[in-house]
């Protein structure tokens, strides 16, 4: 064990337990959870909308086809992302320090989790609204607010339970869906038939473009795609990994085959529901044809739908920014506690009546996140951190008074553009804001901030995984520990 020479006070406002690295030993998150999680994660709503959209101008072949290759490119975007995670154990707030400042990181990491927790809200709201369904059909009681504050609970709980708890609800939950989502499917390709549709050749009238479809995909999982290190920090992951297939090869199944996969097949339904009936929510639909046992079958796939989605996409990230910006006073479980609270603040019966604006907007202001993440760790650092300096409340990444000038005009006009052309936010924040964050720290910030590992770089020393090394924090010093 060699220890390094930071020394960091223990009363620390940069260090709560919640966001230190997570070590080798700890990293207990399986490669075939993980996979599930993501089969999880793509049920959401929006996705419904998506593919009905589509065959509103096109047929459905087509619109599998754009949303699946949006899909394939966010996997890749997400590959690059994910190393963060797997190579140093950090999490995504954490990780913007290096960008942003350590002060500076507060603003994309609680615009994250501010997002994150109104997500909570929504799929609470509509997992709240499934289980008041079941009830009033069965025994005639209805109070959607009292099964939204019962089902947040339960969630919240369910997450603080820790990762493997997560994990394991992921893995009753996926194969559950998949079933009720090939049932939703036939059930709704028959209601096609009977109103004289096929499916496969039907096509709407409307003028639209595959692109802007292709886009709006990219733009859903926007926020996924920066913040997925807060996942990925606790997948098993092979000491002394130095090749990156080789250190990543537990997200690529899962980013690329269960999430386009999957994200396809629910806007298929969404589209077929289209077909059908004209009406893009399936569950509308259904709802209003079934009865009995397949109405409680399909409201327990909303159900277990939103909880799944809200413990590794929506609580998880919103919980470690809240922390980031409250340690060490906020932990874990106050912090979830708090994504309850913020995300019921946010109103979600409302915001759903404004989803994809809602969506839209988001993805545009983290679509320049993303550009900025991978410049500053793949062509600046070289994968390279300086991990205790992370949590050095005056060190490296103080940058001016916690701030990395570099990182906030970079984000300012990369996610201002997108946000003014909200139809290409992916193509236009993501790209400038790379760019622009390059040139200011090449010809600007390295030169009045030096950075150890840009200086001086050193695999040995600011590599983890790669050099079968972990990070760990002991009475005020970090250590570095053989796996």
């Amino acid at each position: 064990m060699a220890e390094q020479n930071t020394v960091i006070p223990t009363d620390n406002h940069l260090i709560e337990e919640a966001i230190l690295p997570i070590t080798m030993a700890k990293r207990t998150l399986s490669g075939l959870g993980y996979v599930w999680m993501w089969i999880c994660m793509a049920v959401i709503i929006a996705t419904f909308s998506l593919g009905a959209a589509g065959v509103a101008g096109f047929n459905l072949f087509t619109v599998a086809l754009i949303i699946f290759s949006s899909n394939l490119l966010l996997g890749i975007i997400m590959l690059f992302t994910a190393d963060v995670g797997t190579e140093h154990g950090l999490s995504f707030a954490v990780f913007l320090r290096a960008p942003f400042g350590t002060v500076g990181t507060h603003l994309p990491s609680l615009l994250r989790g501010v997002v994150a927790a109104g997500w909570f809200g929504i799929q609470t709201y509509l997992g709240a609204l499934a289980l008041n369904g079941i009830v009033e059909y069965l025994t005639g009681f209805n109070s959607w607010i009292f099964w939204y504050v019962a089902f947040g609970a339960v969630q919240i709980f369910n997450t603080a339970m820790g990762i493997k708890a997560v994990e394991r609800l992921a893995q009753i939950s996926g194969p559950a869906i998949i079933a009720i989502s090939i049932w939703m499917y036939f059930t709704l390709s028959d209601l096609a038939t009977l109103s004289g549709h096929n499916i496969w050749t039907f096509a709407g009238n409307e003028n639209m473009s595959l692109f802007i479809l292709f886009m709006a995909n990219m733009g859903y999982w926007a926020t996924l795609t920066v913040d997925i290190p807060n996942l990925t920090r606790y997948l098993h992951t092979e000491s002394g990994a130095d090749k990156f297939l080789q250190r990543n090869k537990n997200t690529i199944i899962a980013q690329f085959l269960a999430l386009p996969i999957t994200q396809t097949w629910i806007a298929i339904i969404g589209a077929v529901s289209f077909i059908a009936t004209g009406d893009w929510n399936p569950i509308t639909v259904i709802q209003g044809q079934e009865t009995g046992l397949a109405l409680v079958v399909l409201l327990a796939l909303i159900i277990l739908a939103q909880w799944s989605t809200n413990t590794t996409a929506n609580l998880i990230p919103s919980a470690l920014a809240f922390i980031n910006a409250g340690a060490p006073r906020i932990s874990f479980p106050v912090a979830l506690v708090l994504a309850g609270i913020v995300g019921t603040l946010t109103m979600p019966w409302f915001i759903l009546n404004n989803l994809f604006t809602y969506l839209g907007l988001a993805g545009a202001a983290l679509s320049a996140v993303g550009g900025i993440m991978l410049c500053d760790y793949y062509v600046i650092r070289k994968r390279q951190l300086n991990v205790p300096e992370l949590y050095a409340p005056k060190g490296q990444y103080y940058y001016t008074s916690g701030f990395n000038p570099a990182g906030i005009i970079a984000w300012v006009i990369g996610g201002g553009l997108a946000l003014l052309h909200l139809n290409y936010a992916y193509i236009v924040g993501f790209p400038v804001a790379f760019i622009l964050y390059f040139l200011l720290m090449k010809f600007w910030i390295l030169n009045k901030h030096p950075q150890a590992e840009v200086t001086n770089p050193s695999a040995e020393q600011y590599l983890a995984t790669s050099v079968g090394k972990s990070w760990g924090y002991a009475n005020g010093k970090f250590t570095r520990d053989n796996n």
